[in-house]
């Protein structure tokens, strides 16, 4: 399988205090499901920062897409940023926008006519369950809602690695199943995934992820493999 994520001995600090990431290093490959766990602080949401590259690190290589990231100029970060899906643990949907046109920014970003956007973004929020909410503004929906609209943005255009931090925080478990299985079923197409959860409830709701856990500022690795496959269910 491909790798669509290198990190080799990367380092992160903010300012001029200590690393909150240390040596990390880690591949993973195209089409894979992975959690990302470990303890509040550990620097689960910083190591997604720089995974789609909203940070740049202090030291080491990152490379996506087979391409070194952190060299990249900075014309070229927008395409690439297009190419990641992310779920914020603070939703950040756009205030004055009704959830349909959340939902269609990134279509509308990518230059697609307004005359073939109708339909996906419709699709999308029939998806999450939403599709009688279309002309709500995020004000008047619930937490769980807006977390809903938030992860039909991030995937409409079908990204090839998906991010989610803690994407299920502000749901219910019955809606929490059903987000995984529409992270699941995204997977399944072909996108990477990857989801920061402090839930353990949630790791074996999909047989085949892999899992990476993050232990003050690296990863813990008892296998001694710093490569990421996917995990075959058990038969």
């Amino acid at each position: 399988m491909a790798n669509i994520v290198q990190f080799e001995n990367v380092g992160l600090r903010y300012g001029t205090g200590a690393e909150t990431l240390s040596d990390i290093s880690f591949t993973l490959v195209t089409g894979a499901f992975y959690f990302l766990t470990g303890p509040s602080g550990a620097g689960k949401t910083s190591l997604l920062k720089l995974l789609y590259l909203a940070q740049r690190p202090s030291r080491g290589i990152i490379r996506l897409f087979g391409e070194d990231a952190v060299m990249l100029p900075r014309k070229r970060l927008p395409g690439f940023r297009r190419r990641i899906g992310v779920v914020f643990q603070d939703f950040r949907l756009v205030p004055h926008l009704s959830a349909y046109d959340n939902v269609a920014l990134p279509l509308r970003v990518s230059g697609m006519r307004e005359d073939v956007i109708d339909e996906p973004v419709r699709e999308m929020l029939a998806w999450v369950g939403l599709e009688d909410k279309a002309a709500a503004r995020p004000s008047t929906l619930s937490g769980g809602e807006q977390q809903r609209i938030a992860i039909a943005r991030a995937v409409i255009t079908r990204p090839e690695i998906l991010v989610a931090d803690e994407p299920t925080g502000n749901v219910d478990p019955d809606m929490a199943d059903r987000l995984l299985h529409l992270f699941g079923t995204l997977n399944r197409l072909g996108t990477t995934v990857v989801v920061a959860t402090h839930d353990f409830h949630l790791l074996n709701r999909i047989p085949e992820a892999q899992m990476m856990r993050l232990d003050r500022g690296r990863i813990h690795d008892p296998t001694g493999s710093l490569r990421f496959p996917p995990r075959r269910p058990e038969a």
